[in-house]
């Protein structure tokens, strides 16, 4: 048993913003109040603290099969549960992808090994070519979380049109990627002012605008549950908006580099600010946080996606896409939204834990009684700094920034997997 005392519980999903105790028995919540006493519990003190339900990533890559020198199953999962994450959802590329069920079973058996939940979405397209649909009855029965090829946009209309009736019937989310790869000169840096700084051609906006509109038809249509992955656009922002208020079941992430960060990065950071899609204007991240704000965009996400050293080393045209983020994104949450009064901490979980569950068709963490017992304890104010990363890359613009929202215990089917 571990008896939490004296903390503050912020759950979005019942609205308790409010000091109590919180008693863990086994896998469960066994009960929430004030003065719980348990002679035989582990007492941690929670004075001072955040108690609130264990994180929910939905966006990862865990690089897992094929690329195990930038990070793995174990590796992914102790960073997350570091960053306060008790389950994630890898994406599909990896080498060779999710597009049959024994890949999906091989991450599914490295993941029961793991601290915390590990899904794993399965992809739309076999080998991620976009050509031919994969089996995804098959692929839900073997419990697949839904269905993406992330990394890679789907521009064969007529065969994401088949995916998400085929979705929509099997009652799973479709993830998407936006980006039309006919308007990118080059990929992961911004087309404009800094781009045309550097001579880098760049990608502009209307790449991830012209499939956003696209898509939200697709989803009105058709009916099926369709996320925008990672939103960087202030005219997507817009775009789902609208859709969302003409019934379309269009749902949207956000990073937190892209709530974060503008343009003005590359120059600084290089290619560990280069991205797919890239962070944009300044305008473009206040429309992002506008969307958060109203619900526009249901859930942050990190697109936890490493790359070696020596990767990221290469010069700006020729490195990867991409950031590690799960370590930072709870301190870049309250740095960026909470701490300047855009959003409350209850609002930054909801979008962090109770939003992407639902989406995901899940039960979403609460901390009540019988709820399971995943759980993260922080400081919303005590400051850390981004280094040391547990995970096998470091690649991030944000090493070395002071962070609010230090993480003491990340607790996941009742045991400590992480105490800071």
């Amino acid at each position: 048993m571990i008896l939490i005392q004296n903390g503050r519980v912020v759950d979005p999903v019942s609205g308790i913003n409010e000091n109590m105790d919180v008693l863990l028995e086994g896998t469960s919540i066994l009960s929430v109040g004030p003065d719980l006493s348990a002679p035989d519990a582990q007492v941690i003190d929670a004075s001072g603290l955040v108690v609130a339900p264990g994180l929910m990533d939905v966006h990862v890559h865990f690089r897992d099969p094929g690329f195990t020198y930038k990070e793995d199953i174990l590796t992914g999962a102790k960073a997350a549960a570091k960053g306060g994450f008790t389950t994630v959802v890898c994406m599909a590329n990896t080498k060779p992808a999710v597009d049959c069920p024994e890949i999906l079973r091989y991450v599914q058996k490295k993941g029961e090994s793991a601290d915390i939940h590990v899904l794993q979405a399965a992809a739309v397209s076999k080998g991620l070519k976009g050509e031919e649909l994969v089996d995804m009855e098959v692929l839900a029965d073997a419990g697949a979380a839904g269905f993406t090829d992330d990394g890679i946009p789907l521009m064969n209309e007529r065969l994401l049109l088949d995916a998400m009736k085929k979705a929509k019937e099997l009652d799973l989310p479709v993830s998407l990627h936006e980006e039309d790869p006919l308007l990118i000169l080059e990929p992961g840096v911004h087309q404009g002012r800094v781009s045309r700084q550097l001579g880098y051609g760049g990608a502009p906006r209307e790449a991830e605008d012209v499939m956003v509109a696209r898509d939200c038809m697709l989803a009105l249509h058709t009916g099926a549950s369709v996320c925008i992955q990672h939103i960087s656009s202030k005219h997507s922002v817009e775009l789902i908006r609208t859709a969302k208020q003409m019934g379309a079941d269009i749902h949207a992430e956000a990073t937190p580099h892209h709530f974060t960060l503008t343009e003005e990065a590359v120059l600084q950071y290089g290619a560990n600010a280069r991205m797919n899609p890239p962070v944009r204007t300044e305008e473009d991240r206040q429309a992002i946080i506008n969307g958060l704000q109203d619900g526009t965009i249901d859930m942050i996400v990190t697109d936890h996606a490493p790359h070696s050293a020596e990767e990221k080393a290469m010069p700006l045209s020729q490195a990867p896409s991409g950031i590690i983020g799960l370590e930072t994104s709870l301190g870049l949450g309250i740095r960026s939204l909470v701490e300047p009064g855009y959003l409350t901490l209850l609002e930054l979980m909801a979008l962090m834990s109770r939003n992407p569950a639902k989406f995901y068709r899940m039960i979403p963490g609460s901390i009540a009684e019988d709820a399971p017992a995943d759980l993260v304890i922080f400081s919303e104010k005590e400051y850390w700094r981004a280094d040391h990363f547990i995970s096998k890359s470091s690649n991030s613009p944000f090493t070395g920034w002071e962070l609010p929202g230090k993480i003491y215990y990340t607790i996941c089917g009742g045991k400590i997997v992480y105490k800071g």
